[in-house]
C-alpha cells in the first residue's frame, strides 16, 4: 500500500538507541528543518498464548480462559510498552505507534477488551491495528501523502505564477516603451511619407521626367565621368 519511498524496515527510530522496529513509516516533517519523521510499527503474534486461549474457549474451561486472557494481556501490555520506550522519540517519531496483530481473530480478541485498548492508548500511546485496520491506517496516510504533495506542488506553482507575474511586468514595459518608439517611428514615416514627398512632388512638378533608358544612360555616363 505503500512505496517503498514512504517506510524503512528495521530502522533505528530513537536517538541513542539501538533497537530496530520492524517498520517504521516515514511522514513529512512539519517544517523544512525536518524532512522525515518516522511513525513506529512493530508486529506482535503471542501464537502460543493465543492458541491456548482458543483450546480454552472450546473446552469450555472457565479457568483456562481466565488464565489465558490475562496472560494474553500482560503480553499485549509488555508490547506496548516496549514500542514505547524501544522507539518513540519525538520530534524524529511520532508521539505514538502502532502494535500490529497479524490476524483477525487475534486482533478481535485484544479489541473486545476495551479497558485494555484504552490503557494502552493512555498510558504508551499504542493504538491496536489488524490486518483490515491496518490497510484503512495506509490508506488514510496514503491520501494524507497525496494531500501534502498536492499542497507542495501548489506551493511551486504559485511561486512560477509569481516569478512570470514579476517578468511579465518587465515585459510589459519593455513592450509599451518599444511600441511608443514604433509609433514615434510611424509618425516619423507618415511625415515623411505624406507632407515631405508633396513638399518634392510640387519641388519637382516642372522638371521633365526622363524615361528609364535616358535614366539608365545618364547614370552610367555620370559614373564614367567621374572615374
Amino acid at each position: 500500500f505503500l512505496s517503498v519511498e514512504q517506510y524503512e524496515k528495521n530502522v533505528i527510530t530513537k536517538k541513542g538507541s539501538r533497537e530496530t522496529v520492524e517498520f517504521a513509516i516515514k511522514l513529512p516533517g512539519r517544517d523544512e528543518y525536518k524532512e522525515t519523521i518516522y511513525l513506529p510499527l512493530d508486529a506482535k503474534f503471542p501464537l502460543d498464548i493465543y492458541n491456548k486461549l482458543v483450546d480454552a474457549y472450546e473446552d469450555g474451561n472457565q479457568s483456562n480462559i481466565d488464565s489465558a486472557s490475562k496472560e494474553l494481556e500482560r503480553f499485549i501490555k509488555k508490547s506496548a510498552k516496549d514500542i514505547r520506550d524501544k522507539y518513540i522519540d519525538p520530534p524524529n517519531t511520532t508521539d505514538f505507534g502502532i502494535l500490529f496483530l497479524p490476524t483477525e481473530g487475534l486482533y478481535a480478541e485484544v479489541i473486545k477488551r476495551q479497558q485494555l485498548v484504552e490503557d494502552l492508548q493512555r498510558e504508551f500511546k499504542i493504538n491496536i491495528t489488524g490486518p483490515t485496520t491496518l490497510i484503512a491506517l495506509l490508506n488514510s496516510l496514503q491520501i494524507g501523502f497525496k494531500t501534502l504533495a498536492i499542497e507542495k506542488h501548489s506551493s511551486e506553482v504559485w511561486k512560477v505564477l509569481g516569478a512570470v507575474k514579476t517578468e511579465f511586468s518587465k515585459f510589459e514595459s519593455v513592450l509599451n516603451a518599444a511600441q511608443n518608439k514604433l509609433n514615434q517611428a510611424s509618425s516619423e514615416i507618415d511625415k515623411l511619407v505624406g507632407t515631405r514627398t508633396r513638399q518634392i512632388n510640387r519641388k519637382l512638378k516642372s522638371v521633365e521626367k526622363l524615361s528609364d533608358n535616358q535614366s539608365y544612360e545618364y547614370i552610367v555616363s555620370s559614373n564614367e565621368d567621374e572615374n
